[in-house]
Protein backbone atom coordinates (compact mmCIF):
# COMPACT_ATOMS: atom_id res chain seq x y z
CA UNK A 1 0.00 0.00 0.00
CA UNK A 2 1.41 3.13 -0.94
CA UNK A 3 0.72 6.41 1.20
CA UNK A 4 -1.00 8.87 -1.12
CA UNK A 5 -1.88 11.82 1.28
CA UNK A 6 -0.36 12.93 5.05
CA UNK A 7 -2.28 15.92 6.61
CA UNK A 8 -1.68 17.28 9.45
CA UNK A 9 -4.43 17.65 11.66
CA UNK A 10 -2.27 19.74 14.71
CA UNK A 11 0.86 19.46 15.76
CA UNK A 12 1.13 16.38 16.32
CA UNK A 13 -1.63 14.51 14.86
CA UNK A 14 -1.60 13.56 11.21
CA UNK A 15 -4.37 11.29 9.05
CA UNK A 16 -2.44 9.78 6.80
CA UNK A 17 -4.15 8.12 3.39
CA UNK A 18 -3.17 5.04 1.76
CA UNK A 19 -4.02 4.22 -1.74
CA UNK A 20 -6.14 7.16 -2.25
CA UNK A 21 -9.13 5.64 0.08
CA UNK A 22 -8.04 3.91 3.40
CA UNK A 23 -7.47 7.23 6.13
CA UNK A 24 -6.58 6.94 9.86
CA UNK A 25 -5.15 9.32 12.40
CA UNK A 26 -1.58 8.62 13.75
CA UNK A 27 0.77 10.67 15.90
CA UNK A 28 3.90 12.70 14.41
CA UNK A 29 6.62 9.68 16.95
CA UNK A 30 4.12 6.94 15.25
CA UNK A 31 4.99 8.08 12.04
CA UNK A 32 8.54 8.02 12.24
CA UNK A 33 8.22 4.85 14.42
CA UNK A 34 6.44 2.90 11.00
CA UNK A 35 8.58 4.83 8.81
CA UNK A 36 5.76 6.14 7.18
CA UNK A 37 6.28 8.75 4.46
CA UNK A 38 4.11 10.40 1.92
CA UNK A 39 4.73 8.48 -1.76
CA UNK A 40 6.16 5.52 0.10
CA UNK A 41 5.06 2.19 0.52
CA UNK A 42 3.61 0.59 4.16
CA UNK A 43 4.77 -3.04 5.07
CA UNK A 44 2.64 -5.33 5.86
CA UNK A 45 4.14 -5.59 9.63
CA UNK A 46 3.73 -1.49 10.25
CA UNK A 47 -0.16 -1.84 8.50
CA UNK A 48 -0.77 -4.85 10.57
CA UNK A 49 0.72 -3.35 13.55
CA UNK A 50 -1.47 -0.03 12.83
CA UNK A 51 -4.86 -1.51 12.12
CA UNK A 52 -4.97 -4.53 14.55
CA UNK A 53 -2.89 -3.04 17.62
CA UNK A 54 -2.53 0.36 17.65
CA UNK A 55 -6.05 2.22 16.41
CA UNK A 56 -8.02 -0.53 17.67
CA UNK A 57 -6.75 -0.02 21.66
CA UNK A 58 -7.00 4.02 20.83
CA UNK A 59 -9.90 3.66 19.88
CA UNK A 60 -11.62 1.57 22.70
CA UNK A 61 -9.89 3.61 25.02
CA UNK A 62 -11.51 6.27 23.93
CA UNK A 63 -14.69 5.30 23.67
CA UNK A 64 -14.17 4.29 27.26
CA UNK A 65 -12.81 7.64 28.33
CA UNK A 66 -16.11 9.50 27.10
CA UNK A 67 -18.26 6.98 29.01
CA UNK A 68 -16.48 8.14 32.33
CA UNK A 69 -18.27 11.29 32.15
CA UNK A 70 -22.03 10.63 30.95
CA UNK A 71 -23.89 7.57 29.01
CA UNK A 72 -23.32 7.38 25.24
CA UNK A 73 -25.66 5.83 22.64
CA UNK A 74 -24.49 3.59 20.50
CA UNK A 75 -24.76 5.78 17.44
CA UNK A 76 -23.22 9.21 19.25
CA UNK A 77 -19.95 6.88 20.02
CA UNK A 78 -19.83 6.01 16.35
CA UNK A 79 -19.86 9.44 15.51
CA UNK A 80 -17.42 10.33 18.24
CA UNK A 81 -14.76 8.11 16.77
CA UNK A 82 -15.53 8.93 13.36
CA UNK A 83 -14.75 12.40 13.80
CA UNK A 84 -11.60 11.23 15.47
CA UNK A 85 -10.48 9.41 12.50
CA UNK A 86 -10.98 6.15 13.07
CA UNK A 87 -11.46 3.19 10.12
CA UNK A 88 -14.91 1.85 9.89
CA UNK A 89 -13.80 -1.58 10.77
CA UNK A 90 -12.05 0.21 13.66
CA UNK A 91 -14.99 1.75 15.05
CA UNK A 92 -17.58 -1.80 15.01
CA UNK A 93 -14.64 -3.32 16.93
CA UNK A 94 -14.79 -0.75 19.14
CA UNK A 95 -17.96 -0.36 19.45
CA UNK A 96 -18.73 -4.37 19.48
CA UNK A 97 -16.07 -4.16 22.62
CA UNK A 98 -17.77 -1.79 24.71
CA UNK A 99 -21.44 -2.91 23.97
CA UNK A 100 -20.61 -6.42 25.00
CA UNK A 101 -19.46 -5.31 28.36
CA UNK A 102 -22.57 -3.52 28.78
CA UNK A 103 -20.87 -0.35 28.74
CA UNK A 104 -23.25 1.05 26.25
CA UNK A 105 -26.10 0.08 25.63
CA UNK A 106 -29.41 1.86 23.75
CA UNK A 107 -32.52 0.54 25.80
CA UNK A 108 -31.11 1.18 28.98
CA UNK A 109 -30.17 4.55 27.80
CA UNK A 110 -33.67 5.33 26.52
CA UNK A 111 -35.52 4.07 29.65
CA UNK A 112 -33.26 6.58 31.61
CA UNK A 113 -33.79 9.32 28.90
CA UNK A 114 -37.65 9.02 29.04
CA UNK A 115 -37.51 9.02 33.41
CA UNK A 116 -35.35 12.01 33.28
CA UNK A 117 -37.26 14.12 30.90
CA UNK A 118 -41.03 12.72 31.47
CA UNK A 119 -42.17 15.21 33.50
CA UNK A 120 -40.60 18.10 31.35
CA UNK A 121 -41.30 16.89 28.17
CA UNK A 122 -44.13 15.70 25.83
CA UNK A 123 -44.15 12.29 24.54
CA UNK A 124 -43.25 13.39 20.89
CA UNK A 125 -40.46 15.78 21.83
CA UNK A 126 -38.74 12.90 23.88
CA UNK A 127 -39.10 10.42 20.75
CA UNK A 128 -37.53 13.18 18.94
CA UNK A 129 -34.84 14.03 20.91
CA UNK A 130 -33.80 9.79 21.29
CA UNK A 131 -34.14 9.29 17.33
CA UNK A 132 -31.67 12.45 16.67
CA UNK A 133 -29.17 10.21 19.42
CA UNK A 134 -29.51 7.34 16.58
CA UNK A 135 -32.28 5.03 19.13
CA UNK A 136 -34.80 3.50 16.90
CA UNK A 137 -38.79 4.14 17.11
CA UNK A 138 -39.12 0.55 17.67
CA UNK A 139 -36.57 0.55 20.62
CA UNK A 140 -38.42 3.95 22.35
CA UNK A 141 -41.64 2.15 22.08
CA UNK A 142 -40.55 -0.49 23.75
CA UNK A 143 -38.98 1.97 26.85
CA UNK A 144 -42.37 3.44 26.90
CA UNK A 145 -44.29 0.55 27.47
CA UNK A 146 -42.21 -0.97 30.27
CA UNK A 147 -42.12 2.20 32.33
CA UNK A 148 -46.17 2.34 31.93
CA UNK A 149 -45.89 -0.95 33.02
CA UNK A 150 -44.59 0.27 36.27
CA UNK A 151 -46.78 3.21 36.30
CA UNK A 152 -44.42 5.73 35.53
CA UNK A 153 -46.72 7.91 32.42
CA UNK A 154 -46.66 11.17 30.77
CA UNK A 155 -48.88 13.92 31.99
CA UNK A 156 -48.73 15.97 28.61
CA UNK A 157 -52.01 17.65 30.36
CA UNK A 158 -50.58 18.48 33.55
CA UNK A 159 -47.61 19.55 31.68
CA UNK A 160 -49.31 22.23 29.71
CA UNK A 161 -51.04 23.99 32.83
CA UNK A 162 -47.52 24.31 34.06
CA UNK A 163 -46.18 26.24 31.13
CA UNK A 164 -49.70 28.22 31.22
CA UNK A 165 -49.00 29.32 34.69
CA UNK A 166 -45.20 30.00 34.01
CA UNK A 167 -46.27 32.29 30.81
CA UNK A 168 -49.53 34.01 33.34
CA UNK A 169 -51.52 32.92 30.47
CA UNK A 170 -55.41 32.68 31.81
CA UNK A 171 -57.73 30.08 29.58
CA UNK A 172 -60.62 32.09 30.79
CA UNK A 173 -60.20 35.44 29.27
CA UNK A 174 -57.35 34.97 26.97
CA UNK A 175 -58.14 36.49 23.76
CA UNK A 176 -58.31 34.37 20.13
CA UNK A 177 -55.24 35.95 18.91
CA UNK A 178 -53.65 34.59 22.31
CA UNK A 179 -55.15 31.40 22.52
CA UNK A 180 -53.75 30.83 18.81
CA UNK A 181 -50.52 31.61 19.23
CA UNK A 182 -50.35 29.57 22.82
CA UNK A 183 -51.97 26.48 20.82
CA UNK A 184 -48.74 27.06 18.35
CA UNK A 185 -46.58 27.08 20.80
CA UNK A 186 -47.69 24.13 22.69
CA UNK A 187 -47.74 22.39 19.96
CA UNK A 188 -44.07 23.06 18.55
CA UNK A 189 -43.13 21.68 21.55
CA UNK A 190 -44.80 18.30 20.88
CA UNK A 191 -47.88 17.93 22.43
CA UNK A 192 -51.01 15.92 20.79
CA UNK A 193 -53.76 19.02 19.18
CA UNK A 194 -56.26 16.96 21.23
CA UNK A 195 -54.38 17.60 24.36
CA UNK A 196 -53.88 21.37 23.57
CA UNK A 197 -57.40 22.20 22.82
CA UNK A 198 -58.89 20.19 25.94
CA UNK A 199 -56.26 22.46 28.17
CA UNK A 200 -57.07 25.83 26.27
CA UNK A 201 -60.64 24.92 26.33
CA UNK A 202 -60.84 25.04 22.38
CA UNK A 203 -63.86 23.75 21.45
CA UNK A 204 -62.51 20.29 19.03
CA UNK A 205 -65.71 19.09 17.65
Amino acid sequence: MIVTEILAITKSRYKVVLDGNIQFVLYKGELNRYHIKQGEEVSDEAFQSIFHEILPKRAKLRCMNLLKSRDYTKKQLEDKLKQGGYPPDIVSEALSYVESYGYIDDERYARNFIEYNISSKSKTRIENDLMKKGIGKELIRKAFDELEDIGVEIDEEGMIHKLLHKKNYNVQTATSDERRKMFAFLYRKGFHSDTICRALLLDIT
